[in-house]
């Protein structure tokens, strides 16, 4: 028997001077995001900015602060709940913390973490992705929405996409400037016809195909393709079907994985796994057990035998 949510919880995390403070004071002052019962504010970390006392009183929220990760612990939670008996939980987490230990935690009962959100500074992006990698590996790979502010015109942001892309398939990204929400800015980048009859994919491409046709499929949908990819078969992709694709890195070797969608034909349960082919399929969107949703799904119009790529790595950055 599931537990009702009582509390819901929601995680907000991202580097010191973020904009997390910034995030979390205008939602508290929405009216809309008004509850009856008290609201919770778990501060694990203090920048510059703070939260206006005035704004918490009025929409009946508690803010408590804990310093040090040692102090938050699964007693430290079950002591809130006690003394606050909170409708509504939301943590604005420390960015050097890991952000898969909270996912550890024993929550007190009734608590369920709903939503994660993760707050980057755009101007300080590329800075954190070299320097600390698996922060923010971790950091995003949970996330429902991740929010880059703070954006300009001459930083890389297709490149800040696709590594966020590469960690978490299904987070949406926001991009924000002074102004507020960016167009969709990536619409006119792509380094193939998307007109052409049969819309030829460079081997150095594959990634920035894979992750716009993930991410906008319905451009996609009634167009012929062709790549060379790898075949992946397993039992859990069914019947018909397999899985030509290749593998890529996020950031560093431990976060590799293999990307690819899936793929009907006839001749499916004839390929070998790691066998080498360049494919010629017609791209839809249908719902696909594997995917436990609606995706891009390739019906193979021809498959031919290749020679496997010297390095078949897709790098994303």
């Amino acid at each position: 028997m599931e537990e009702d949510v009582r509390v819901p919880l929601y995680l907000v995390n991202g580097f010191l001077e973020g904009g997390k403070t910034s995030f979390l004071s205008f939602t508290i002052g929405q009216e809309y995001f008004d509850i009856d019962e008290p609201t919770l504010l778990i501060l694990c970390e203090e920048g510059e900015e703070e939260y206006d006392p005035e704004v918490l009183k009025a929409h009946d929220t508690q803010a408590v602060v804990v310093e040090d990760m040692d102090d938050f612990t699964p007693a430290f939670l079950r002591q809130l709940e006690e003394a606050y008996r909170p409708g509504r939980v939301l943590v604005e987490y420390n960015g050097m913390w890991q952000t898969s230990r909270f996912y550890q935690m024993e929550l007190p009962a009734g608590w369920e973490i709903v939503q994660q959100i993760t707050i980057i500074d755009a101007s300080t992006c590329q800075v954190y992705m070299n320097n600390m990698k698996s922060l923010f590996v971790d950091m995003v790979r949970g996330s429902e929405l991740v929010i880059l502010n703070r954006c300009d015109a001459e930083q890389p942001l297709a490149s800040f996409r696709r590594n966020i892309k590469a960690v978490n398939q299904r987070a949406e990204i926001v991009f924000e400037n002074e102004s507020g929400e960016m167009e969709d800015i990536f619409q006119d980048e792509m380094p193939f016809d998307l007109n052409a009859d049969i819309v030829e994919i460079p081997l150095e491409d594959y990634g920035i195909w894979y992750l716009d046709a993930l991410e906008h499929t319905d451009r996609y949908v009634g167009k012929t393709v062709r790549f060379r990819a790898k075949v992946m078969k397993n039992r859990r992709i069914g019947h018909g079907l397999f899985v030509p694709g290749r593998m890529a890195m996020a950031c560093c070797e431990e976060d590799t994985s293999f990307i690819g969608f899936v793929c009907k034909s006839p001749e499916a349960e004839k390929m070998k796994n790691g066998q080498w082919i360049t494919l010629t399929a017609k791209m839809a969107e249908e719902y696909v057990r594997a995917y436990r949703d609606k995706g891009p799904v390739l019906y193979a119009v021809s498959i031919e035998d290749a020679e496997p790529i010297p390095d078949d790595m897709v790098y994303f950055n």
